[in-house]
């Protein structure tokens, strides 16, 4: 098993950091990573999302929902070709701080192939990076609160 996290802390209200979330249809206009999902955030659901890589082709993936809980926790789980070949756990996590929320952008990735694609695993890091600035960006812009 291996993990790999970012976090960021953005200026608003978590549930103004969730409705950016936990609204698929729009992440083509702000999410350089999740360019593309659609479905719903609810427990129980499929989805889908296509993630863009640098210097990889896109690849779409069909997760499930496993937790939505508004304001404090988005998490999805899928798998490449079969569960156990190479599955992976999605999380954001919002945790008040200060006048601010800390986003807590994880994957945790399990699977027969987790120890040969290492290198694939550490490139995404930058790309969670990536979709947390763009997240706030998009957020602190909003200015709603």
């Amino acid at each position: 098993m291996r993990t790999i996290s970012a976090d960021i802390v953005i200026d608003a209200p978590a549930r103004d950091i969730w409705d950016v979330l936990a609204d698929f249809r729009r992440y083509a206009e702000w999410n350089p990573f999740i360019r593309r999902a659609e479905g719903s955030a609810t427990p129980g659901e499929r989805i889908t999302i296509r993630v863009h890589q640098l210097d990889r082709k896109p690849t779409t993936f069909k997760p499930r929902i496993v937790a939505a809980e508004p304001g404090r926790e988005l998490r999805w789980r899928g798998h490449v070709l079969a569960p156990g070949v190479f599955d992976g756990e999605h999380a954001f996590e919002l945790t008040p701080v200060g006048g601010g929320v800390r986003v807590t952008q994880s994957e945790r990735f399990s699977g027969l192939l987790v120890p040969f694609i290492g290198g694939l695993i550490d490139a995404t890091v930058d790309r969670f990076d990536a979709l947390n600035n763009a997240l706030k960006e998009r957020v602190e812009a909003c200015g709603q609160w």
